[in-house]
């Protein structure tokens, strides 16, 4: 006697070796001995031989129309081997049978499981649902298919258009496009940015790195980088007309200008120092549409040849520290002795005449540490530059702490959009200019010192008052934000509540407003223990960071291109650490593999193997030491304290 039997989801066949009540002990046609529950025989026969029996009814299956089972199946439950003498009019031989099983039980969509070899049809409804569904996962499949064919092939298919941002940045798995670019990506061996690239998907490698930022920070279904409606801010009512003449330092580039200064010698000897702040938090608060425009940019996004502000252009220029406009500002006045002793200070909000701006690349050429030592010539602000720079040196003997690091370079990116790359692997527009600047020059000291006052100051107003601000603090080497005054132990004051850059950081625009408060005599609009405030220092934290680290980003980038621009097979550079050099003429820090072991300092040069601009890569390999070269700074300058930022703003 042999028994068909289900085991484990399967069926199987095999001949009785012996029969108890419960149980039957069974051999598999391949030999193998197995022990089977009576309850799981499913059917009887004397032959064919167990093994025959499943491949004749697998055969026999196949051609068994399963539409045509569950039309003419009753609705009530029923067992295999009733269905089977229906469907053959006569009693089913056990292959019939099995076939039959088999049929029925490939069939879930069709037939429900009821038991062991009992089912019963699904509900028309159910079914057609059902079909429904096959039918659908059968046209994806196709699409998947012909969306892999034509990726393959260097084509975009149609359906990726609508969701192009999110299969690059942010895939859904369960998007059949999402499928179809993972299947591509195995076939071609090319990540999904490549190969869309190779599709012509993105315009640029700029716009890729650019896009992705973009996607997190600013996406389209939240506008974007442009800003929504906005009512006009108001106009300082009754603001005293400041009698100075006021004066910027910046660099070519700078269009959000908030600080200016004003020298107004007194006849005695010494003078009055304006630090004038731009005051937009004059011309609106925290909860108008402009305070909430600012509350959920939080800060400027800078890049090379691009930047986000965190305010309106228009409003930025409304408020900005312009030649030929008088404008309203927060003015910290310093009365200082003929030998720039402090003796006293004033806190005033006023419009202010601004009569220049003067930039980084007219005045430093005459105004440095050679002239002067050598003696200045004439030029304009020539007397008031030295005052102030005196002043600054006053300023930072006292904290005891350098404003800045003389050690550390700055880099100025200059993207010329109208200029063609020349670059084969990214045709169009855009040529970098990377130009170096020494830092802690005089007119570097000259302005930090006075931030460095400007925002002491200030915050010590604000804490002696006991209404809350964004503080920066160091203690133990760390920088962090605090709602609470304490030391910022690396510029060597008491406290420093960041308030000089109103225009492009949120954190300046709401001390700016808790001061306004103050000299107004009215209760702060965050006061203690505010979570409003708690809430815009957290997320003020995180999104500066975020946007320092893709500012950082898009530099990398743009020093890529520029090698690519230069087209030298080599370049030099300086050893880090092991395997880590930094390049000479750019700020790119880069591994190299094939570095040999080499003092910190040591200067090499090195072969340009592979620029790969879609994934910011730099493949350097090791050709020669150049001994012949000094080293312009430190091997760790590159790594300076990032709290020179606090400096500069």
């Amino acid at each position: 006697m042999n028994v068909l039997f289900e085991e484990d989801g399967a069926f199987r066949a095999g001949s009785v070796l012996a029969d108890s009540v419960t149980s039957l002990q069974i051999e598999l046609a391949s030999g193998k001995r197995t022990k089977v529950k009576a309850a799981n025989v499913l059917l009887r026969f004397a032959a064919p031989a167990p093994g025959d029996l499943l491949e004749r009814a697998e055969t026999e299956a196949e051609g068994i129309d399963v539409g045509f089972l569950w039309e003419v199946c009753g609705e009530q439950e029923f067992g295999f081997e009733e269905l089977a003498a229906e469907y053959h009019g006569a009693k089913p031989d056990p292959v019939q049978a099995a076939a039959v099983l088999l049929r029925l039980h490939a069939a879930p969509i069709h037939f429900h499981r009821k038991g062991r070899g009992r089912f019963r049809k699904a509900p028309p409804e159910i079914l057609q649902a059902a079909l429904a569904g096959l039918e659908k996962k059968r046209q994806q499949a196709a699409a998947i298919e012909r969306m892999v064919e034509e990726l393959r092939n260097g084509q975009l298919p149609a359906e990726f258009a609508p969701v192009l941002s999110q299969l690059i940045y942010k895939p859904d798995r369960n998007r059949p496009e999402t499928k179809a670019l993972e299947a591509a990506c195995a076939e071609t061996g090319k990540s999904a940015a490549r190969l869309l690239f190779d599709c012509g998907a993105l315009p640029s490698t700029h716009d890729y790195h650019l896009g992705r930022f973009l996607f997190e920070f600013f996406p389209e279904n939240k506008g974007g980088t442009g800003f929504p409606y906005f009512a006009a801010p108001s106009e300082p009512c009754d603001l005293p007309l400041g009698n100075v003449a006021a004066f910027s330092v910046d660099d070519a580039h700078t269009t959000e200008i908030d600080d200016a200064f004003s020298v107004t010698p007194k006849a005695d000897g010494g003078g009055q120092i304006g630090i004038h702040i731009a005051a937009p938090g004059l011309g609106f608060g925290p909860d108008s549409d402009l305070g909430r425009i600012a509350r959920e940019r939080l800060s400027t996004v800078y890049m090379p040849g691009r930047k986000i502000t965190m305010l309106p252009e228009d409003i930025v220029e409304h408020f900005t520290l312009a030649a030929g406009h008088t404008v309203a500002a927060i003015s910290l006045y310093l009365d200082v002795a003929s030998d720039y002793r402090l003796l006293g200070h004033e806190t005033r909000m006023e419009r202010v005449p601004i009569v220049a701006n003067l930039r980084h690349h007219d005045i430093e050429p005459v105004f440095n540490a050679a002239t002067l030592a050598d003696g200045l010539a004439d030029f304009p602000y020539r007397d008031e530059l030295k005052l102030l720079w005196e002043l600054a040196q006053v300023l930072e003997a006292g904290r005891g702490k350098p404003s800045d690091n003389a050690t550390r370079k700055d880099y100025n990116f200059i993207v010329d959009w109208n200029a063609d790359s020349g670059i084969a692997v990214e045709p169009g527009k855009g040529v970098v200019a990377i130009e170096q600047r020494e830092r802690g020059s005089p007119l570097d000291t000259l302005v930090a010192e006075l931030m460095i006052m400007a925002n002491a100051t200030w915050g010590a107003m604000l804490r002696d008052a006991g209404i809350p601000a964004l503080y920066r603090v160091q203690t133990a080497g760390k920088v962090r934000m605090s709602t609470v005054a304490a030391a910022h132990e690396g510029l060597g004051v008491e406290c420093y509540a960041w308030s000089s850059s109103p225009l492009r950081r949120y954190c300046d625009l709401l001390n700016q407003w808790q001061l306004i408060a103050l000299l107004q005599g009215e209760p702060p609009p965050f006061p203690p223990k505010s979570a409003d405030l708690l809430a815009a220092m957290r997320d003020f934290e995180l999104t500066y960071a975020a946007y320092a680290e893709f500012q950082r980003g898009m530099e990398r980038y743009w020093c890529l291109r520029w090698l690519l621009q230069q087209g030298e097979p080599a370049t030099l550079a300086q050893v880090l650490r092991e395997s880590l050099v930094r390049l000479d003429a750019i700020p790119l820090v880069a591994r190299v593999p094939s570095l040999p072991e080499l003092p910190r300092g040591a200067h090499v040069r090195l072969g340009i193997e592979g620029i790969d601009l879609l994934e910011a890569e730099l493949r350097l390999r090791y050709l020669e030491q150049a001994p012949e070269l000094a080293a312009n700074s430190g091997p760790d300058a590159a790594f300076a304290d990032d709290e020179a930022e606090d400096v500069a703003g």
